[in-house]
């Protein structure tokens, strides 16, 4: 596949007198991710790292795990089923190993030094706001919680703790024996939903609902070992570990977990029903290649591109932005919506080029505010161009007003943001001073 990034775009947007054609090439770099239809079950699961109830038996495994890059075939199979019910996502792993050992005991420490297996997940189908949980041989867990992925300066908060989480391994060999060969060992999860959904942004409920789709991957770390008085060691040469191998159900297209976009779908479903990956989300895909390569690759440069810049910045938003829900009050209402962005000024351009205000008269002592809902990502992306010839303002998701003083109100933190200057974050009050600025104008 051969897309074509035209900057005839800032011909259209910014009224550039030029235009540039940039071919690439992102037929390597797009990534198809697996898809899960994970059914609802009503019999109790007794969580013992074993899959003898019934309605285990009858889930189905998923494609054996691949390497990371989608390029090698892994040493060892790998396999997850799952299952879920108002309160718990079922997780139920077969990792076949010939050695199984581990030796981290203490909870939050850095559990892929030793083999793990590992699930990333994120219940918004964003990339913001994701868990991920590691386990050991030993059964030792690991979760933590990321506000972004790390490329994009997110942070991993260790203290997060899932409340109620039920793990148990089971193993089919002998653990930290290499006397023998082992065969498998098995994990066997209840993720509470209520922890989880308390990173969907907004939080609407507690549990899913058939048809809901999330965002998941597995991951599985394995070392080559050494012995040493019985005892197993990562594997080193000159003094240094050989790099582990990581095996995935859903490819990334590179060695990093971190690129949530990446992940495969969770599909909720009162059974297992078919599901097709809607058009909208390959188009996303493609949109995410191209932003990865406009942000980390090969394209990076036209961040440097004056306007071309805000208009970057905006694909960016269009990816990672988060819609709020606000309280707004004008002209003693109250309008609560979720937004995209609130604009307020007295002038015809903001953000680079921006038409977002109706009718502005720096003269007339009043604010023009401008609330853009939510638009859907398809919609917002379609009326990119309208967001720079002023015709947004026309748009059903699209209000603005006239007035003298306004006020915002939200519970999230959200950028204040004055002339490309963020100046604050949460509520803000906002009233106009008719004339009170004055302006000495040197004629000569």
């Amino acid at each position: 596949m051969r897309i074509y990034f035209l900057l005839i775009l800032s011909l259209l947007l910014f009224g550039c007198q030029t235009s540039q054609t940039i071919e690439v090439d992102l037929s390597e770099k797009i990534v198809t991710p697996k898809h899960y239809v994970v059914s609802k079950t009503l019999d109790s699961i007794l969580i013992d790292g074993m899959d003898n109830e019934n309605v285990w038996k009858q889930a189905k495994y998923s494609d054996d795990f691949i390497d990371i890059e989608g390029i090698k075939i892994p040493k060892q199979k790998t396999n997850v089923k799952l299952l879920w019910d108002e309160s718990y996502l079922y997780v139920f792993a077969k990792l076949y190993e010939n050695h199984i050992w581990g030796d981290i005991t203490k909870r939050d420490a850095v559990i892929y030094y030793n083999n793990d297996f590992e699930i990333f997940i994120n219940p918004n189908n964003h990339v913001f706001s994701y868990g991920e949980i590691e386990i050991n041989a030993l059964g030792t867990i690991w979760d933590l919680y990321l506000n972004r992925p790390y490329r994009l300066k997110g942070k991993a908060d260790n203290s997060w703790n899932i409340k109620d989480l039920k793990s148990a391994v089971n193993i089919n060999g002998t653990i930290n024996d290499p006397n023998n060969i082992d065969n498998y060992w098995t994990v066997e999860m209840a993720i509470p939903l209520v922890e989880i959904s308390q990173l969907k942004r907004p939080l609407d409920y507690d549990y899913p609902l058939p048809g809901d789709v999330w965002r998941i991957n597995f991951s599985r770390v394995n070392w080559d070992h050494d012995l040493e008085s019985g005892k197993y060691f990562r594997k080193k040469i000159n003094r240094k570990y050989l790099p582990e191998y990581n095996w995935v159900w859903s490819q990334q297209g590179t060695i990093n977990m971190h690129i949530p976009e990446n992940w495969g779908y969770l599909i909720f479903s009162e059974n297992n029903s078919n599901y097709i990956i809607p058009k909208e989300e390959i188009l996303k895909q493609i949109l995410y290649a191209l932003f990865r390569e406009v942000s980390f690759g090969d394209l990076k440069y036209l961040k440097k591109l004056g306007s071309i810049a805000f208009l970057l910045s905006g694909l960016y938003s269009l990816f990672f932005y988060k819609k709020t829900s606000y309280k707004t009050y004008i002209n003693n209402e109250c309008i609560k919506e979720k937004c995209l962005m609130i604009v307020f000024g007295i002038c015809k351009y903001s953000g680079g080029g921006l038409q977002v205000t109706k009718e502005p008269n720096p003269r007339d002592g009043l604010l023009d505010v401008t609330i853009v809902r939510n638009f859907s990502f398809f919609n917002l992306l379609f009326n990119i161009p309208k967001l720079y010839n002023g015709k947004i303002v026309d748009h059903n998701k699209v209000t603005t007003y006239k007035v003298k003083d306004f006020k915002i109100e939200e519970n999230t933190n959200s950028i204040i943001e004055a002339d490309g200057e963020i100046v604050g974050t949460g509520s803000l009050k906002v009233h106009i001073i008719p004339s009170a600025i004055q302006f000495l104008i040197n004629c000569i």
